[in-house]
């Protein structure tokens, strides 16, 4: 598998493929001097700023993708289409055609990073080695922690010339690529000027991304300004300087932002929606990666093992009802990932409000309103992608009893109920609940099936907290795996998708859509359907 530049776009040579497009940036046609952009976080502190930062997706959204960049990057220009892979500081990949364990690395000639060093294959191994190599003496323990699961296939990799690189994969693995979008490069030169101190490199970092910092306050903000020698012409930032503030609590981050203090808030609250659009804010929006589901246990004795009980909870759902009470803040779910992906299929099971045809399938197994199915369901107080979450459950607790399942909750915060996810259905800390309540993010398709529906994953291997053993699933997940061919590959994931909808796998209800609130000076930003967003493009309009 190859990855080719042609004159007009990025494509897969045969006999691979990973989707991808890149679509210009539209710049606007006037810029103001010293503009600044500042931005509440949901974050309680500045994510870490040495290469690997922690705060989960904020943290990259924030202060990686804009300090660093990786391997591979995000194509986040589309507000329209899912977002792909682009070339970052690799020009091109292939995977050997004889050993599809081994991937092959083209570097980008010419990047350098902030402090003016070059980058190359010695500063690709040397930043590899701060994460993997713990005999280094740029190992550092808090990046390595921050990154190394979300790259489940590594296994070795070495310098092959000054600008190509390989990587070893534990088994045949076409979806590594998706893994090292999350690798991010710091400067070497930049470590050893100041003396080898990862905390003193958090307060001076270089990277080779679009921004680079210029001040650090630990709880209080971060300052970053353009890169002019940005590797990437159409993406040097149109605004002088980004201020990220962390403000946790929604209701400091609306008045900051009705008070002139702020001209950006992340997750604004459902309830102020409407104050801050009637004070002509810009409130943006679009479904994004993330899913919000009931995930079944399929153990002995669950109910969820009925079919018909299955599908009556997924047609038992007010999901437009739902999104009313989210002030909006949501698309309907009607499987894991949305319509139009090439993951969706053409599943046969039609997911909407029909609470008849729920009745109906209820009393096929001899259920009713009077003699409802008993199911518990493990949910959180809060939690990071859980949305809201105790009042999206009583919702669906309601719309559930209507139709003849009744709903126990086991309400656990978010520190309790998040590790028992990889501990399993069976686990004493699951106290006999027959389904969980976690959200989650499918940027590719280990994150969005692998780990949650192949039998080997279940625990502790993996996600698969109900046990769920499905041969014709794990076959098809394993043939995706090891096809290099995209196109091939999205046809077996869409059919395994269809299949799980048409098995009513899972109770689907939400995708959230990432509302942020804006100031109407704000423009040019694009939001993509992806967790991370592009700042480059934004722009204040005096």
């Amino acid at each position: 598998m190859v990855y080719n530049k042609s004159a007009q776009t990025w494509r897969w040579a045969a006999p691979a493929a990973l989707s991808i497009g890149l679509a210009a940036l539209a710049s606007p046609t006037t810029v103001q001097a010293e503009q600044t952009l500042r931005i509440a976080m949901t974050a309680s502190d500045i994510p870490l700023t040495t290469g690997q930062p922690d705060s989960g997706f904020e943290g990259y959204r924030f202060v990686g993708y804009t300090i660093y960049d990786a391997l591979i990057n995000w194509d986040m220009s589309s507000a329209d289409e899912v977002s792909g892979l682009t070339p970052g500081l690799a020009e091109s990949w292939e995977v050997d055609e004889d050993d599809q364990q081994v991937w092959y690395f083209h570097l980008r000639e010419g990047v350098t990073f902030h402090d003016g060093s070059d980058w190359n294959a010695d500063a690709a191994i040397w930043n590899l080695d701060k994460v993997y190599d713990e005999d280094s003496p740029q190992f550092d323990a808090r990046q390595a922690g921050n990154v190394r699961g979300r790259i489940p296939s590594m296994d070795g990799y070495e310098k092959v010339d000054d600008y190509t690189i390989s990587f070893t994969t534990s088994e045949p693995d076409a979806w590594f690529p998706y893994q090292l979008t999350f690798l991010l490069f710091s400067s070497p030169a930049q470590w050893e000027a100041l003396d080898g101190d990862w905390d003193e490199f958090a307060r001076q970092p270089s990277g080779t991304g679009p921004f680079k910092l210029t001040r650090l306050v630990p709880r209080e903000r971060a300052v970053l300004e353009p890169f002019a020698d940005y590797w990437d012409a159409d993406r040097v930032p149109q605004v002088d300087r980004v201020e990220l503030l962390p403000m946790p609590e929604s209701s400091s981050r609306t008045s900051a932002l009705l008070s002139d203090q702020v001209d950006w808030i992340e997750s604004p609250a459902a309830d102020a929606i409407a104050r801050m659009e009637s004070q002509g804010m810009t409130i943006t929006s679009n479904p994004y990666p993330h899913t919000w589901p009931y995930q079944f246990s399929m153990l002995e004795g669950s109910p969820w093992r009925d079919i018909n009980v299955r599908k009556a909870a997924n047609l038992a759902v007010d999901r437009e009802g739902l999104g009313a009470l989210l002030g909006g803040m949501m698309v309907p779910a009607v499987g894991t990932v949305t319509p139009g992906h090439p993951w969706f299929g053409e599943p046969e099971f039609e997911i909407g409000h029909d609470p008849d045809e729920a009745r109906r399938l209820l009393a096929e197994s001899g259920y009713s309103s009077d003699n409802p199915v008993e199911i518990k369901v493990l949910i959180s107080t809060s939690g990071s992608g859980q949305m809201q979450p105790l009042a999206m459950n009583e919702y669906i607790q309601q719309n559930l009893a209507e139709v003849g399942i009744q709903l126990e909750f086991e309400v656990l915060d978010w520190e309790s109920l998040f590790p028992n996810w990889r501990r399993g259905a069976d686990h004493q800390t699951s106290l006999e609940a027959h389904a969980t309540n976690i959200t989650f993010g499918w940027l590719d398709p280990f994150a969005a099936f692998y780990r949650f529906m192949h039998s080997s994953m279940a625990p502790p291997n993996g996600f698969n907290w109900g046990y769920m053993d499905d041969p014709e699933y794990d076959r098809l997940l394993d043939e995706a795996k090891v096809t290099f061919d995209q196109e091939a590959q999205d046809a077996l994931l869409a059919e395994f998708h269809a299949r799980m909808v048409d098995d009513a796998a899972w109770l689907w209800v939400a995708h959230d859509v990432g509302p942020r609130a804006m100031n109407p000076r704000v423009q040019g930003f694009v939001q993509s359907k992806n967790w991370f967003q592009d700042l480059t493009p934004v722009y204040i309009e005096e």
